[in-house]
């Protein structure tokens, strides 16, 4: 058995095909990660929600930003972007359990030494932890009142945890470290704003994973989200997304090995 993961789809469900193949992935015996962003901006997102949740027990994905902005569309709740391609799913027939199996995906997984995530995890919070506090939105997300919190999870404050927070604001911080961060303090303050290279960081700040004391560097974080600093592979960080929306490739990486599969993106995925 072997596992794959793999950077953000975001709709681009031909090189994911493509990647598969070269893969050789067996959905009998092998499984897939995924690293969130299943949807949006590239052309068929639709068929990528279709087609891994018809995999079942053989993926897990945690949610990425584009997930809960198509669970957040999904309900009328903040502004369409320009540039999204959601309508496919909105308009579909199976809508609704394709919502339902969205919202019920986890945010942080971990597995061995091994932690899945699409952003990043605060400095001040061990897997164990992340994987604690992700229960919690997970259990808001799933439950019968999940349009509550839907209507309050969008925001950037507070930018910084604190055991003492309650409420929305405690999920928030939780959801914008796990699918939005990229920069943080020292002191585990976020910059929500910044989407540049690693050389970009604002002042005081620096990409979450080089922040010295992190209680999570025991532990071999698989992460997505920042295109701009492309492919990363070192002893405690996989960094997969390498920028297939925007033309460039989509990655796989075999945990087991850490052999590297990439395919170029597709003709007609490139976002414009």
């Amino acid at each position: 058995m072997a596992t794959y993961a793999i950077g953000d789809i975001q709709g681009c469900f031909d090189s994911l095909l493509h990647l598969l193949d070269k893969c050789r992935f067996d959905p009998a015996s092998d499984r897939l990660w995924l690293v969130g962003d299943l949807v949006n901006r590239g052309p068929r997102s639709l068929d990528t929600l279709r087609f891994v949740r018809a995999l079942g027990s053989a993926v897990i994905s945690v949610l990425g930003n584009h997930d809960l902005y198509l669970l957040m569309a999904a309900a009328g709740f903040g502004r369409r972007g320009k540039g999204d391609t959601l309508d496919e799913i909105l308009d579909a027939p199976d809508r609704e359990e394709l919502l339902d199996w969205l919202r019920r995906l986890p945010l942080c997984h971990r597995e061995g030494e091994f932690c899945l995530v699409h952003a990043g995890l605060l400095p001040q919070w061990t897997t164990a932890r992340a994987r604690a506090l992700a229960a919690e939105v997970e259990a808001a997300l799933s439950g019968p009142a999940y349009l509550d919190f839907l209507a309050n999870m969008w925001g950037s404050e507070p930018a910084a945890w604190s055991d003492d927070l309650e409420g929305w604001p405690r999920l928030r911080v939780i959801v914008n470290a796990m699918t939005r961060m990229r920069f943080c303090s020292l002191a585990g303050v976020m910059d929500l704003k910044t989407k540049g290279e690693a050389a970009d960081a604002p002042p005081d700040h620096l990409p979450w994973f080089e922040i010295p004391g992190r209680l999570s560097a025991v532990d071999v974080m698989v992460i997505g989200h920042w295109s701009a600093l492309g492919l990363r592979v070192e002893p405690r960080l996989l960094a997969l997304d390498s920028g297939c929306l925007w033309g460039r490739h989509l990655t796989a990486i075999r945990l087991e090995d850490r052999a590297l599969f990439q395919v170029d993106c597709s003709a007609g995925e490139a976002s414009a």
